[in-house]
């Protein structure tokens, strides 16, 4: 679907960045308990906003995260043209249909978002206009030529600051040119982009995925009635084709419970004694169930009830106890599968008997911050035995806890760490405390609420 002419339209939101640090402290807590519900996969929640944008007629999202990263998205997608409201629980979404996205009239502000960014950088770049992206400190430093390499490829310009960093701007071309693209690291979000590309560009447009990631845009994309094939070759890499100028139609969506914010309470619950704590209707896509395997190995009490299928996903409820953890080696492989979740798993081995070994970690470096230096910063200011290389982190726990916590972490303006620490802190010895917890709500603004009606002790 074409569409014959676009226009500009205003951005809701303005530019700022400013916040105050709102420091939290985590302390020992009695033993956690109860059930709870986390808020919608964030993944699956960037997808349903843009691609309901996207598609033409109405698109309903129940359970969307309604984070601050997503409502960046939901900000991206109006000033594409996009008609969004929020009616009687769920978000209603009327999209421009395909190849009709409207050009902004100014900068799209991303904030702390790399989903949402990289994403649309793919979806809107190949559209013959020009589209200005923008964020916070925390995402301005972090890299987007992975992103920009393949636009480039179909036409695209970018003009962008030093290292292919925003702010920058994209003009597409007057007709993009489909590629073949084999994607040079282990990335849902390049793959994504590329797919999102290709939905604006003649031909077919395909993607090799010599690793898999997860699956949710391939998933998503099929649903909304995309043209796409999977393929894998003798090498087992994935060859994805999604044909440009389709139809995508609107869509009912259910957004089931994130695995990596249900990482925070299945840890926390595994660590404070005496703990049971059941997390409802969780996302169980094998592409984000690494943590769990994880903390099976390392023998955590974790058991999977009530699983069922939504919206094409599975999920579960997840009932977690407090479990005797050991040390165990975690594969360079796996890091795919739980890429979000290492801060909160050194976490759990600092609390675990012997040397866990992580392996495979280079992604962390090019996270929200330097998440495994901040990680290996965070664990030796609250006397954890660690150690750090490249691409590894080793952690060598007390199971009891004792000499633990007493620090203050920097959280460099990324929620994962701020969590996984206060998390910490409700099993160590002496409180910890992380510099700002305000960027929590970028993916989990439910975070302290819930872990209170649990009975963890943080203010």
């Amino acid at each position: 679907m074409l569409c014959a002419a676009r226009i500009s339209r205003e951005q809701d939101r303005p530019m700022s960045h400013a916040h105050k640090p709102i420091p939290a402290t985590a302390r020992r807590s009695p033993a956690l308990s109860g059930s709870m519900r986390v808020p919608g996969d964030k993944s699956i929640s960037h997808r349903a906003m843009m691609f309901g944008g996207l598609a033409r007629g109405l698109t309903r999202v129940a359970g969307l995260l309604e984070g601050e990263d997503v409502l960046r998205t939901r900000d991206a997608m109006i000033a594409f043209g996009a008609k969004i409201e929020k009616r009687d629980g769920a978000w209603l979404i009327h999209g421009v249909g395909n190849g009709c996205l409207l050009e902004p009239a100014g900068p799209l502000d991303f904030g702390n978002a790399g989903t949402g960014s990289r994403l649309t950088m793919g979806l809107a770049g190949v559209y013959a206009m020009k589209t200005t992206f923008i964020g916070d400190a925390s995402l301005q430093s972090r890299p987007m030529k992975r992103v920009l390499d393949p636009l480039r490829l179909m036409g695209v310009e970018v003009d962008a600051s030093t290292g292919d960093r925003m702010p920058l701007t994209l003009r597409g071309p007057r007709q993009a040119t489909p590629i073949v693209y084999r994607v040079p690291m282990a990335s849902a979000q390049v793959k994504s982009a590329v797919l999102l590309a290709g939905l604006n560009t003649p031909g077919v447009t395909t993607v090799i995925e010599p690793v898999m990631t997860r699956d949710h845009t391939e998933k998503m994309l099929a649903g909304f009635g995309a043209g796409l094939e999977i393929d894998t070759d003798a090498a087992g890499a994935r060859h994805i084709h999604v044909h440009g100028h389709g139809d995508l139609t609107g869509q009912d969506i259910e957004v089931p419970g994130d695995p990596s914010s249900a990482a925070f309470p299945l840890v926390a619950a595994l660590i404070v004694p005496g703990s049971d704590v059941t997390i409802d209707n969780v996302l169980m896509n094998p592409t984000r169930t690494g943590l769990i395997q994880t903390l099976r190995e390392m023998g955590g009490r974790i058991e999977l009830v009530n699983r069922r299928g939504a919206g094409g996903e599975d999920v579960a409820d997840v009932r977690v106890r407090h479990s005797d953890l050991r040390g165990v080696t975690v594969p360079a492989e796996r890091a795919p599968s739980m890429i979000d979740e290492y801060p909160v798993l050194a976490v759990a081995a600092s609390f675990a008997d012997g040397e866990t070994r992580m392996l495979g970690l280079d992604e962390l470096r090019v996270k929200e911050s330097d998440r495994l230096a901040a990680v290996a910063r965070g664990l030796e200011e609250n006397g954890v035995d660690c150690a750090e290389g490249k691409d590894w982190l080793s952690v060598r726990g007390r199971p009891d806890g004792k000499g633990l916590g007493g620090g203050a972490v920097a959280t460099h303006l990324d929620h994962r760490i701020a969590m996984s620490f206060l998390v910490m802190g409700l099993a160590a010895e002496k409180p910890v405390t992380v510099d700002d917890s305000t960027m929590i709500a970028t993916s989990f603004p439910e975070f302290m609420g819930l872990m209170a009606g649990l009975g963890a002790e943080i203010d």
